[in-house]
């Protein structure tokens, strides 16, 4: 259930940064579906690109195994050294080759109806869009002389999702804040999250209202 309602969290951040933060974005729930499944598949490209990346990798390490078998020899001093290495990078291949096989089994479970992922991303986007202003206004407070509007998109957004999280989905403040962690260690930069740390400390000691 919590990878689950990680993976909605994940997809909600992305659904956000494809709407035009102006403010006042008033969007039908149809608008918000169409918007998450191109999370969805925005996401499941981003796990393609990760697995490729993989795949360059171990070729490479692949071929200096191989380039360091044909210059040692069979000196004796590297040979167990380099089976095991052989035997681990092959589990990895294994399970990437695995990995890429199932990376469309999420887009089947949230269109699937025994699963509430889609429903939640969409509520908690629906949450954001509805009660904005007071969002803003009550993050402003925990942030100590900076404003929201400051801040890049993407640590505006995670932000916002952690208080709704603590404020509308009830979500204990050290979950929230630790999701929220997680999240901005995957999509913020340095600063972004350094700062975002600060507010987070500041909403575990006092629940926003």
């Amino acid at each position: 259930m919590q990878n689950n309602k990680s993976l909605a969290r994940e997809l909600s951040l992305i659904s956000l940064g494809l709407i035009k933060d102006d403010g006042d974005f008033k969007l039908h729930k149809f608008e918000i579906e169409e918007i998450f499944e191109s999370a969805l598949e925005s996401l499941i490209d981003h796990c393609r690109d990760q697995l490729d990346n993989c795949e360059s990798d171990l070729e490479h390490a692949s071929q200096k195994i191989l380039d360091s078998e044909l210059q040692e020899g069979t000196d004796s001093s590297f040979s167990n050294v380099r089976e095991e290495l052989k035997k681990a990078l092959k589990k990895i291949e294994d399970v990437m080759n695995t990995l890429s096989v199932t990376l469309d089994f999420p887009k089947l479970i949230v269109s699937s109806e025994q699963i509430d992922i889609k429903e939640d991303v969409i509520q908690r986007i629906s949450n954001i869009i509805d009660n904005l202003k007071v969002i803003d206004s009550d993050i402003d407070q925990a942030m100590d002389g900076w404003r929201l509007k400051r801040l890049p998109r993407i640590d505006r957004d995670i932000l916002r999702l952690a208080y709704i999280d603590i404020n509308f989905l009830h979500t204990p403040v050290a979950v929230a804040c630790d999701e929220a962690v997680n999240l901005a260690n995957k999509y913020s930069d340095v600063q972004g999250r350094k700062f975002i740390n600060g507010v987070l400390r500041r909403l575990q000691t006092v629940k926003l209202k």
